[in-house]
């Protein structure tokens, strides 16, 4: 287990699904949730789940780290994907757990290779599709 900044370790259980989902394409996506002291995994997306999938997984009142593997095609016509990384933080989460996932963010992020983009949302639109398809371009 590595050692977060925040005093957070990261259970090596992520890495690997992580590194499955980046370069199998085991999953779709995967949601990440801190526990006593820790962060583990909350739920696995498999391949074939959507964006619509995706956003209905986060919890309306609880904060929770996600990575999305997102295809897309370019202007050329060329099949594209780039991993986001999401740091959902809605308002109606307890003060003290918006702090705890505020403060492990960064050092959760560094052990996830591969990230690409980062959003960060208090509510569904602010990572709505439109915005993820816009920062892929």
């Amino acid at each position: 287990m590595a050692n977060a900044a925040s005093g957070m370790a990261v259970n090596d259980e992520c890495k690997l699904r992580f590194l499955e989902l980046k370069t199998k394409r085991t999953y779709r996506f995967i949601l990440f949730k801190i526990e006593q002291q820790q962060v583990v995994i909350d739920k696995l997306g498999g391949p074939n789940e959507s964006y619509d999938d995706f956003t209905a997984s986060f919890p309306p009142d609880e904060c929770r780290y996600a990575v999305y593997d997102f295809d897309f095609i370019t202007n050329e016509n060329c099949q594209k994907s780039k991993i986001f990384f999401i740091a959902w933080s809605p308002d109606t989460s307890k003060v003290r757990m918006k702090m705890v996932y505020a403060s492990s963010k960064d050092r959760f992020k560094r052990e996830l290779d591969g990230i690409q983009f980062e959003l960060q949302a208090t509510d569904p639109s602010e990572m709505s599709l439109d915005i993820v398809r816009g920062r892929t371009f």
